[in-house]
């Protein structure tokens, strides 16, 4: 099974994730992070600054804000989405066995 980390900081948000997830509560947790994909709430923009190498990053941001998305894709992000995007695919993202 695929190790998922998540850093959302919104408490509703995480409810959507279910069980299988493991949650960060800082930014910064995200450094030592060792895992297969890793989620991340774009919202805090410091998150990029924390990614760690050799874990595929998916962020997801509001879709009006195309600066973040765009900065989050050049800052180490695999995919950059938008939050209606992301949690549609979320069910897809976090239940595969492989990508």
């Amino acid at each position: 099974m695929k190790q998922i980390v998540a850093y959302v900081p919104n408490l509703m948000d995480r409810s959507r994730f279910g069980d299988t997830v493991q949650f960060v509560q800082e930014p910064s947790d995200l450094a030592a992070v060792k895992a297969d994909l890793i989620l991340i709430d774009l919202s805090r923009g410091e998150v990029l600054s924390h990614l760690p190498s050799g874990s595929r990053v998916i962020g997801f941001a509001p879709h009006v804000d195309t600066e973040t998305l765009q900065a989050a894709k050049a800052g180490g992000c695999a995919e950059a989405l938008p939050r209606s995007v992301f949690f549609k695919r979320l069910p897809a993202l976090i239940g595969r066995q492989d990508d």
